[in-house]
């Protein structure tokens, strides 16, 4: 990833993994990378991979079971 300086690293990871969120890549119910995983994936620290599983969790889009992971939520359907 090019990193903008003036971005903090865990919210240039964060909207990469909503943008995953998003396009179906991480789809509903799905299992995303543990916080390591993260790490290691994006070449940052385990307190900043924490950091963007907790962003995703307060924004609705994960929610964590302990003992198993952080899961994509169901997305509410759009109303027409």
């Amino acid at each position: 990833m090019d990193w903008k300086p003036e971005i903090p690293r865990w919210r240039q990871v964060y909207e990469a993994m909503e943008e995953r969120i998003a396009n179906g890549t991480y789809p509903p119910g799905s299992r995303l990378p543990g916080m390591l995983d993260i790490a290691a994936e994006w070449g940052i620290g385990a307190v900043t991979a924490r950091r963007v599983l907790q962003e995703l969790r307060a924004a609705g889009l994960a929610v964590m079971h302990p003992g198993l992971g952080t899961f994509v939520t169901e997305l509410p359907k759009s109303q027409n």
